[in-house]
């Protein structure tokens, strides 16, 4: 009917009241006009009755929420996917011939009678769709990494009547993650077809290189390696850390009859900057590759030891124990200021100290004692230089003094009691995953700690801060803050509501658990973390390029109050030894800009990126990536059979060699047979919600009243 299989007309509410009113409105519509003054004629009060009853229906239509659904069922030829990877491992000598094998398995399915529901792809970095008749200009083999999950991207899948999809490849994933759950969600047969060789050949390999994540200038860390072998053990190979094209440390090992062996370099970085490293073995006879031997990678080195300073309303345990938990960290500086009068402090130099500190600990300051001297500069670091701090607040404190740091503390205190609630911490189920309070913390630790004094109070979280824990007293869950942090506009601040903290040490000492040393160690390197929420930041996709590879910046970029800027013209120069490059990136909204440039020149790059608004430079930001040190795609020759298969097991598929492409087509006619070849479009309106119901219902009680007037009708 009307080209439609289906035309359905539904209501919210009962049919019967909907016809019983219908017919109320026809009785009242009749009725009103069974007679009128002045008399009209016969036909203008059936006109009239008329006019009111389409009203009072339209109206009561409206009231019962009315849909009307359209079904059309039209042809829709169910397709199998075939993505083929197009990558430089596809070039790999390792005796499979593999393009030869690819381009093997195509012609089959091509000369098959599935030709025609068959959508042939390309993937690498990218995924693109290809002719069967331009195969040989489309595919190169010559992408610089494998990203299987953009083969499962949503936006390219959707509205095709997918019946399966075949993976040609061999499994060695070099950008992204493993598709293993996209895959799963799809509800689709995943075939691969396993190409290259799964066994081990005969190699050596820089396999992974761990380091800390932060890294101070002037102070000794170690960088491990693991090394792994095939077929190589017991030969002495020779493996080097350098830094750049300096030597580092040279050390000689025998490799070990496990496959692997750990080497650890001494690193002591003179200079604060991002520096390169590459841990590099010497090349054996024989091997399978060479392109693994070597590891570069980039770490970040601070300039110095973080300076933390402590300053403390009055001597007391929570000073001595948080004093002692800081001091094991040995990349911070820890200094103290007791007060034990207004202006007078147990330590020399309060200014010196104050001026100085990266971190600012305040436990129960500022006191009514504390001298406004002190308090303003303490003040201005906070406010005006952006300091990160923590603050103990409880009845010690002066709320008079403290109201002058209240943008920047993390909870709003508007009265103290003077009283203690005994309680214990009740983590917050939604921050679990916090750093602060998981990093090196069993989080069923929590749950045995003693009870420590809680101000209580009027204690409110402010909106954007992260409440971490609550409190529990007398086992009685209680929505009030105790651990609360805030993060934003590059200003970090964390507070501790109450007083005794130093009670978690002595109850879990015993137990060997370090729940207290590492709760304030982490909130100590949360808070010196300042450049997450920088106002103009730059950055390289990835830091290492293969030589032809397209290198894509993506910048950010915000005002003051992080609120994004999106007029700005970013200029980026980009210099080498063999010369400099520029680039302008481009506004895709939000803050954010993207542009990209190919570097053919292999070698190490530094880029220094200017933002400007009405041609004035507003910030800048500068970074490091390499181009041609590794080729990706040559590191790992072996074919990754254990993901391919996991692949097309999760998914209810299968694995083919390329010498098995009948079974393959066999299953993927197979798959075509399960897939309906019509597709049912639905198409629902919700008239109740069209403006155009109430405009026809006014339209036409303006009509009946027009004609009404016009008649002289009361």
């Amino acid at each position: 009917m009307f080209g439609y299989d289906k035309i359905e007309f539904s209501l919210s509410f009962s049919w019967i009241i909907f016809f019983l009113l219908i017919l109320i409105s026809a009785v009242y519509s009749i009725y009103v006009y069974r007679f009128t003054l002045p008399p009209v004629s016969k036909l203008k009060r059936f006109f009239l009755a008329l006019l009111r009853f389409f009203a009072l229906t339209v109206l009561i239509l409206v009231f019962f929420e009315p849909i009307l659904t359209l079904v059309k069922k039209i042809k829709d030829e169910p397709v199998n996917l075939v993505f083929i990877d197009n990558s430089k491992s596809m070039q790999i000598k390792d005796g499979s011939n593999r393009i030869e094998n690819i381009l093997q398995v195509l012609k089959e399915l091509n000369n098959s009678d599935l030709k025609d529901n068959l959508l042939l792809y390309s993937f690498g970095a990218q995924v693109k769709q290809i002719e069967k008749n331009d195969l040989k200009n489309k595919i190169g083999f010559d992408e610089n990494s494998t990203n299987l999950t953009k083969i499962f991207d949503p936006e390219l899948l959707k509205e095709k009547n997918l019946a399966s999809i075949t993976i040609i490849s061999d499994g060695v994933i070099t950008e992204g993650s493993t598709p293993t759950y996209q895959a799963e969600k799809l509800g689709k047969p995943v075939f691969t077809i396993a190409i290259g060789d799964s066994s081990r050949k005969k190699d050596a390999a820089v396999k992974n290189v761990l380091f800390n994540e932060y890294v101070y200038a002037e102070t000794p860390t170690t960088i491990s390696a693991t090394i792994t072998n095939n077929g190589f053990a017991g030969q002495s190979i020779t493996s080097s850390l350098f830094e750049g094209n300096n030597l580092i440390e040279q050390k000689q090992i025998v490799l070990d009859n496990s496959g692997v062996n750990s080497v650890n370099f001494n690193y002591l970085p003179k200079e604060s900057g991002e520096k390169k490293l590459t841990v590099r073995i010497s090349n054996l006879e024989n091997e399978t590759s060479t392109a693994n031997n070597v590891y570069p990678f980039f770490i970040n080195v601070r300039a110095n030891k973080i300076k933390v300073l402590i300053v403390a309303g009055s001597p007391s345990s929570d000073l001595t124990f948080m004093k002692n938990a800081l001091q094991k960290e040995n990349n911070f500086q820890i200094n103290t200021l007791t007060q034990i009068k207004s202006a007078a402090f147990l330590e020399i130099n309060p200014n010196q100290k104050i001026d100085s500190a990266d971190v600012i600990f305040l436990l129960s300051f500022p006191t009514r004692e504390t001298s406004q001297e002190i308090f303003n500069r303490i003040k201005d670091r906070i406010l005006n230089r952006n300091i990160p701090f923590f603050i103990m607040l409880n009845n010690d404190v002066d709320l008079t003094k403290l109201a002058q740091l209240s943008n920047s503390i993390p909870a709003a205190i508007q009265s103290f009691r003077g009283d203690y609630l005994i309680a214990q911490p009740d983590i917050n189920s939604d921050e679990i995953n916090n750093p602060v309070i998981s990093n090196n913390i069993n989080l069923n630790d929590w749950n045995n700690l003693p009870p420590i004094n809680y101000s209580a109070g009027t204690i409110i979280a402010k909106p954007e801060s992260k409440i971490l824990s609550y409190i529990k007293a007398e086992s009685n869950r209680l929505k009030l803050p105790l651990i609360v942090s805030r993060n934003i506009a590059s200003k970090r601040s964390l507070c501790f509501i109450g007083k005794d903290f130093w009670k978690w040490k002595l109850q879990t000492a015993t137990a060997n658990i370090q729940l207290y040393d590492n709760l304030i160690l982490n909130i100590a390197k949360w808070l010196s973390v300042t450049d997450e929420q920088k106002q103009f930041s730059v950055r390289t996709i990835r830091k290492f390029y293969s030589a032809g590879d397209e290198v894509e910046f993506v910048a950010e970029l915000y005002d003051e109050a992080l609120n994004p800027l999106n007029d700005a013209e970013i200029e980026i120069k980009i210099k080498t030894a063999a010369g400099e490059s520029d680039l302008t990136l481009n506004s895709i909204g939000n803050g954010l800009y993207e542009g990209k440039i190919k570097l053919l020149k292999p070698g190490d790059y530094i880029f220094s990126a200017d933002a400007k608004l009405n041609g004035k430079v507003y910030k800048k930001d500068s970074g490091k990536f390499n181009v041609g040190d590794i080729d990706v795609e040559m590191i790992e020759t072996r074919m990754n059979y254990e993901l391919l298969n996991d692949l097309a097991y999760r998914t209810n598929g299968k694995l083919f060699f390329p010498d098995q492409t009948n079974s393959l087509i066999t299953e993927l006619r197979k798959s075509i047979n399960k897939v309906s070849d019509e597709k049912v479009v639905e198409s629902q309106f919700k008239l109740w919600s069209n403006e155009w119901m109430l405009v026809i219902a006014v339209l036409l009680f303006s009509l009946e009243w027009f004609i009404r007037k016009q008649s002289g009708m009361l």
